[in-house]
């Protein structure tokens, strides 16, 4: 997971009996001995995720939140079954141990999985490596995102994770249901698009599995070397559109933040380089209904960031931020309604 620097004390609200966990690690995990220290990772903005340190090694802990949830969200035991399913392909994820869905331990379902110690880049602008770097690193993020898009999943036992086909079709329902749930002011660009969406989906049936959130804050690198050596946070994951995977990645280059534009930093490749790059790795010809993709990012972004805030008001988010994140909604969804105008 994370680097140290990002470590606090488990938040109140997150907060479980450890002498409970450790009892029954000591009797589930092979190899474990305690007691343990228990520190959360800060940062996250969804499952609660927390390091456990003890004699004999040092193992993460991801969690649902408490309290009342959104249908389908916070699904730990999807991400842990995505672990398990890719562990032998050119994606490279975390080593798991287990998952239990007695919330009699923590309070919710959990899964523990290894410790690695690596980078994790959350500045998509990458300020403090050399211009190569940049450019080596982003590479490995295309070069893994097209290996994720061309696993075979059927072989890999997923054909039920998600229904293949009509992928912006479900998604735009599934997110305009979320938002509507979570509330909270009227944005005009929302109401557009939630109009203008499902009226333009794109005649795509390409079928993968999707990440769902697939950027650099999500990938842990090498100490030294631009490698990837873990993907993180699958909980969006499905089967779903590639496209919808690469124009997520692509939203950098749109985020209207008023910082520096990433392709503005040396050595990190343009959209149109990143594209090209995913299109050669997978074989694919020209991309159509770019904007349409983009837009519909924007669009499920603002719906996320929505519900997170309203986890914020409710006192059981997973980040002391949420609460600031409030003008975040109406930028991703102004931001879509731009771009689906151009």
């Amino acid at each position: 997971m994370s680097q140290a620097s990002s470590l606090i004390e488990p938040r109140p609200m997150h907060r479980f009996d450890q002498g409970v966990l450790n009892a029954y690690l000591e009797r589930e995990l092979e190899g474990y001995s305690g007691p343990m220290r228990v520190q959360q990772f800060e940062g996250g903005l969804s499952n609660p995720t927390f390091l456990m340190t003890s004699p004999s090694g040092r193992y993460v802990l991801r969690k649902k939140p408490p309290g009342k949830l959104l249908p389908s969200a916070h699904a730990v035991e999807r991400e842990y079954r995505l672990y398990q399913a890719l562990r032998d392909t050119d994606v490279p994820v975390p080593r798991t141990f287990f998952l239990t869905e007695d919330s009699s331990i923590v309070g919710t379902p959990f899964f523990v999985m290894e410790y690695l110690e690596g980078r994790v880049f959350k500045d998509s602008g990458l300020p403090d490596v050399s211009p190569g770097q940049r450019r080596a690193i982003y590479s490995e993020m295309i070069r893994v995102l097209a290996a994720l898009h061309t696993v075979d999943y059927p072989a890999k036992g997923l054909s039920d994770y998600g229904y293949p086909g009509n992928y912006f079709v479900r998604q735009t329902g599934r997110w305009t249901k979320q938002y509507l749930a979570s509330q909270t002011d009227q944005i005009e660009s929302m109401e557009h698009l939630m109009r203008w969406l499902p009226q333009n989906v794109p005649h795509d049936d390409t079928t993968s599995i999707v990440h769902g959130d697939y950027q650099l804050y999500n990938m842990m690198y090498h100490p030294t070397e631009p490698r990837c050596i873990a993907v993180l946070d699958w909980e969006l994951s499905t089967l779903g559109n590639p496209l919808a995977d690469l124009a997520y990645n692509c939203m950098k280059y749109h985020e209207q933040n008023g910082s520096q534009p990433v392709s503005e930093a040396d050595g990190i490749p343009s959209e149109s380089e990143v594209v090209e790059a995913y299109c050669r790795l997978t074989g694919r010809g020209d991309i159509g209904n770019w904007n349409f993709c983009l837009a519909f990012s924007f669009f499920r972004m603002a719906s996320i960031v929505q519900g997170v805030y309203k986890r914020g008001l409710q006192g059981n988010a997973s980040s002391s931020s949420a609460l600031q994140m409030k003008g975040m909604i109406t930028e991703a969804a102004d931001t879509a309604w731009r771009i689906a105008n151009r």
